[in-house]
């Protein structure tokens, strides 16, 4: 081999040691040096050359560990430097629009949101709404205040092409074919590069960086509001489908004589489960939103006697669709999104029974089911995930 393709190969081995040791650190927040070493299966001085040249990078930061008297040099603490760099996240969902700053460690620093009412609304609107809110946030050029924005992630409610950024379907929005990555980017002028993805995807992208899924390589995520959103990780990957639409579990049709659903498919588990259903089998009315949702978790607790039997019908079809989920994925965790993650504590017994009952194996195979860890902020941390990967694949980028 010659020297370039010598110097070529050292390159890309640096910048894969740099990609690997950023991500450890990212997972936890910080990390040891001893962690890091664990980890990643480096050497010690390979580490601590990698961790001050992301030093350098603004990425990290490196700070003495205090002690704790047992003997020994205590290990030094890479730390994730949270006010070096960011991304604008976006989370455009059919009840309002959510604009914010989050930091390299899934940290939001800042938040300004804008609620709509449940009608389709233009695209024109929309990107205008979304460049008021980042305007509002103090987004000038590719920087907030000091800190310098690597890129803009969006989350949205509907069928993305992640190659093109092109929103492909959004029925709940009344979208088709809006290429939105390309008009975002006009329209904030901030000269980065846009990234746009389905919100079930992005949600299970924020659970497993951050939140409830964190270590887990295999994992279904469900989330629900006015529609039913998913995301899937196999072997620690997303899995994104060929053209992106892997994922689309809100879809998947449970009950073949039920009822339509805006996709125009008809008995779709998003028309069992979503929050319509939910509310119109407690005898409320349908388009309530979160509100209703709350006053009938309230009455349930209270042992009112038909919002019980709602949330228990609820239960038997979230279970008929996750067991399917199951059966096809075989996850160690389930992590329930949205309002799902919400009414849990209600419903948690009989969905256990309802999964259980239909999954191979029954009740012996053990698997986690649990709330989302990060709320409503799940989007956002998501949708700045998109932004954050080209970075953490090639931590040079930041010079």
């Amino acid at each position: 081999m010659n020297k370039s393709g010598t110097a070529w190969r050292a390159q890309t081995v640096r910048r894969a040691n740099l990609s690997t040791v950023l991500a450890a650190v990212r997972q936890g927040g910080q990390a040891s040096r001893s962690q890091l070493v664990s980890a990643t299966g480096l050497t010690r001085s390979a580490v601590g050359g990698l961790i001050a040249e992301l030093s350098e990078l603004g990425l990290v930061r490196e700070l003495g560990a205090p002690s704790d008297g047992s003997p020994g040099r205590p290990s030094q603490m890479a730390r994730i430097n949270e006010a070096g760099v960011g991304a604008l996240a976006i989370d455009i969902g059919v009840d309002g629009i959510a604009v914010a700053v989050v930091g390299l460690g899934g940290g939001v620093v800042d938040t300004r949101r804008l609620a709509r009412s449940r009608t389709a609304v233009p695209v024109d609107e929309t990107v205008r709404d979304v460049v008021s809110l980042a305007r509002a946030l103090g987004v000038e050029n590719s920087t907030v205040g000091d800190r310098r924005l690597v890129g803009v992630g969006v989350a949205i409610a509907g069928l993305v092409d992640e190659s093109t950024n092109v929103v492909t379907r959004a029925p709940n929005l009344g979208w088709v074919d809006v290429p939105l990555g390309s008009v975002l980017a006009e329209q904030l002028g901030l000269g980065l590069p846009v990234f746009v993805g389905n919100d079930g995807d992005v949600g299970a992208l924020a659970e497993a960086r951050f939140g409830a899924a964190v270590g887990i390589a295999d994992m279904v995520y469900v989330s629900a509001e006015v529609g039913i959103g998913g995301g899937l990780f196999v072997g620690g990957r997303r899995v994104a489908g060929r053209s992106g639409f892997a994922g689309e579990i809100g879809h998947m049709v449970v009950n073949p004589d039920g009822s339509g659903c805006r996709c125009g498919s008809r008995g779709c588990w998003e028309t069992e489960i979503g929050e319509m259903a939910l509310l119109a089998r407690g005898g409320r009315e349908p388009t309530g939103g979160a509100p209703a949702i709350a006053e009938m978790m309230r009455t349930a607790g209270d042992g009112d006697a038909a919002a019980l039997e709602a949330f228990a019908e609820h239960a038997r079809w979230m279970g008929i669709g996750l067991s399917a989920l199951v059966n096809i994925f075989d996850p160690e965790m389930v992590v329930l999104g949205g309002f799902l993650g919400s009414v849990l504590p209600l419903i948690d017994e009989q969905l256990r029974f309802e999964v259980s009952s239909r999954v191979l194996l029954g009740a012996s195979r053990t698997i986690e089911l649990l709330p989302g860890a990060l709320g409503g902020d799940a989007g956002v941390i998501g949708a700045a995930e998109l932004a954050f990967e080209p970075l953490v694949d090639d931590p040079l980028m930041a010079r």
